[in-house]
């Protein structure tokens, strides 16, 4: 009879236990939602600007997340991807803010659409973000 009890007792304990396990992994993947959702991950839009001189892109950047020389990541790939700012609006407090309207120098001969610029402006972002992490933990 003190057996028949025990194992009962035991079985109580395993019920309980997973039940347990199971909070902890469902509290485990809500905050790894939450971090995840939570992250700065920065927005960058890229319109075709048709013209009569060639076509130029109106760009926007929007981040939550400003690091030093971010705006001048962003301006070095546009220099190297042969676009010529015509006019931009930054704001780099806490959040980065960038819009942007550039177009392609006249000696330049790649056309260079929509999907490009936005990679190179991500990239750019990248590249700046990596590098104020090393520049903090240093």
């Amino acid at each position: 009879m003190d057996a028949s009890e025990y194992i009962k007792e035991l079985k109580q304990k395993v019920v309980t236990l997973k039940q347990e396990m199971a909070c902890e992994e469902e509290e485990e993947e809500a905050g790894a939602l939450l971090k995840h959702s939570s992250s700065p991950s920065p927005t960058v839009t890229v319109e075709t600007l048709a013209g009569a001189a060639g076509h130029g892109f109106v760009i926007n950047v929007l981040s939550d997340k400003s690091c030093p020389g971010l705006l001048v990541s962003i301006l070095e790939a546009f220099d190297e991807l042969g676009l010529s700012l015509h006019q931009a609006t930054a704001s780099c407090a806490d959040t980065f803010r960038l819009e942007a309207i550039g177009g392609e120098m006249q000696n330049q001969v790649d056309n260079v659409d929509e999907h490009v610029v936005k990679q190179a402006v991500l990239q750019a972002i990248r590249t700046c973000s990596s590098q104020g992490c090393r520049q903090q933990q240093e």
